[in-house]
């Protein structure tokens, strides 16, 4: 079992704390076929029980016209030992593009803890309807793998003359993984994307865990199999062949492997059978897919620096109805998000020392507005000790500033990028700057702003968003506006070289 070790409240990294990751395998037998003119395509939905309510995780995808079902997608899931983790397998019949359950047709379901699962390793069971009676023959499968080993790999394939299979175009390929299960049956690992109407396909570059694939180990065999696909799930045979992680690594980027294709029907039926088609390895590379606590115990502090919207958007805050409003409890919403965020990101740095500034007021006493003004009026210090210090120097810093504006983030942005600039010279990721922004409204004003900055720059920084107060704007559209659906573009069109901004509209989350 692997473990690794995570912080807890009372003190800073190195406390116990058994946890790994589990990765579940889902097949269905004999599910119910719910469709009239054609088969049942079943979905599975995981969900675990949080609180007394069961709480979806995560879905499969959808299995067309299919009564046996093995699902590519696998679900990941942290396993605690020392907790009763009750999880739910639920399938259903997919007739609407709805993400809406009771859109499709229930095809039974499966309780169990997770416990069970992985002390097994692989069980298999009688799914069940509502009422608690069988759902006809219906059974479900389930395989658990720990995901002790972070290699990944990342494979480019491509195929050449493939077999041609539709009467009037061509074929329509794509790739389906498998690795010997312990039971000595096939196990579906991965299945690339459709390339529609080509005999020479390019798919794109995919990464999967090593461990997924092979079980770690580089030199055991796997299967790739070829099909084309059919709309109606009875995807025709084009060929397959056996290979290992081993041979395939032989190919790089300016050395291509190429393996044959075999039909064993046509090669035995044909004399001067040669195979179907060529598949092409363009490249194949094994990487570590380091986890966020891979760095914090590496030794990898995160330098934290706050940022807190003073602009006359937030109201008067003297007024109630103003987000820095303190109220009889000795609060408002920048100290609940302050106190939420800080405590946890508190124990990453050793110092607990973090900057705080603020941006959008007047400051006295020539009242000139300012961008990039320390919260205890320290200008040479910034530092503030812990979450408490920041809180203190927040309530101390209301009643001398006045709201005023613009929104400006740049000159924060610009504070923490020289930091983030130096980390890209040390040889070893000792510190990562992170910018912790906490405003109001919806964030459109960052994203205008980070559109006129430089970017694809690749610097060492993270910025965390926290909206406080009601947007108008919903959680889903700001964040496809904000990068978490998708890298942010300059003005110009130039993509960002990775994800640093995640924003978090905190109502979504205060409790």
């Amino acid at each position: 079992m692997a473990y690794t070790v995570t912080p807890t409240p009372a003190g800073p990294v190195g406390s116990q704390y058994c946890v790994c990751k589990v990765e579940l395998s889902v097949c269905g037998q004999n599910l119910l076929d719910r469709d009239v003119t054609s088969k049942s395509d079943p979905f599975c939905v995981l969900f675990m029980e949080v609180n007394g309510k069961w709480v979806e995780l995560d879905r499969t995808e959808t299995a067309v016209n299919n009564l046996n079902p093995a699902f590519a997608k696998k679900f990941i899931v942290d396993y605690h030992f020392e907790e009763v983790q009750k999880l739910k397998f639920a399938l259903f019949d997919q007739d609407k593009s709805s993400m809406q359950l009771y859109e499709h047709d229930f095809l039974g379901e499966f309780s169990c803890t997770l416990g069970m699962i992985v002390s097994s390793k692989k069980i298999t069971r009688t799914l069940l309807l509502g009422n608690g009676k069988p759902a006809g023959k219906g059974m479900i499968t389930i395989a658990a793998q720990e995901l002790s080993d972070n290699r990944v790999i990342t494979l480019s394939m491509a195929g050449r003359k493939l077999d041609k299979k539709d009467l009037f175009g061509k074929s329509d390929p794509f790739l389906e993984f498998y690795k010997p299960g312990d039971d000595g049956k096939w196990m579906l690992v991965h299945r690339t994307e459709v390339i529609k109407y080509t005999l020479d396909p390019v798919w794109k570059p995919f990464t999967v865990p090593l461990v997924s694939l092979c079980d770690g180990d580089v030199e055991k065999l796997i299967k790739v199999i070829c099909y084309d696909y059919d709309s109606d799930g009875g995807h025709d045979f084009i060929g397959e062949f056996q290979t290992s992680v081993a041979r395939m690594c032989e190919a790089q980027d300016a050395f291509a492997l190429e393996l044959e294709c075999i039909n064993p029907k046509k090669q035995k039926k044909k004399k001067n059978y040669k195979n179907s088609g060529i598949i092409i390895v363009k490249s194949c590379k094994i990487t570590r897919d380091f986890s966020f606590l891979d760095y914090i115990l590496g030794g990898c502090q995160l330098m934290f620096t706050v940022g807190i919207d003073f602009t006359a958007s937030n109201g008067n805050p003297r007024d109630p109805s103003s987000l820095h409003y303190i109220n009889p409890m000795g609060t408002n919403e920048y100290l609940s998000a302050i106190w939420a965020v800080g405590q946890i990101i508190q124990d990453y740095d050793s110092d607990k020392m973090f900057p705080a500034l603020g941006f959008g007021a007047q400051l006295p006493p020539d009242w000139k507005v300012s961008h990039e003004f320390a919260i205890n009026f320290n200008p040479t210090n910034p530092f503030c000790s812990g979450v408490e210090g920041i809180v203190q120097a927040y309530s101390a810093c209301l009643p001398h500033i006045r709201f005023y504006g613009p929104t400006n983030f740049s000159p924060i942005i610009n504070h923490v990028a020289r930091f983030a600039a130096q980390a890209t010279q040390q040889e070893a990721a000792s510190v990562s700057p992170w910018l912790l922004s906490f405003q109001a409204g919806n964030g459109e004003s960052l994203q205008r702003l980070l559109r006129k900055k430089k970017i694809t720059q690749k610097l060492d920084e993270s910025q965390q968003n926290c909206s406080c107060g009601k947007s108008e704007i919903s959680g889903e559209r700001t964040e496809t506006r904000v990068g978490d659906a998708m890298r942010l573009r300059s003005h110009t069109g130039e993509e960002a070289v990775r994800d640093i901004v995640q924003f978090v509209p905190f109502r979504d989350f205060r409790n």
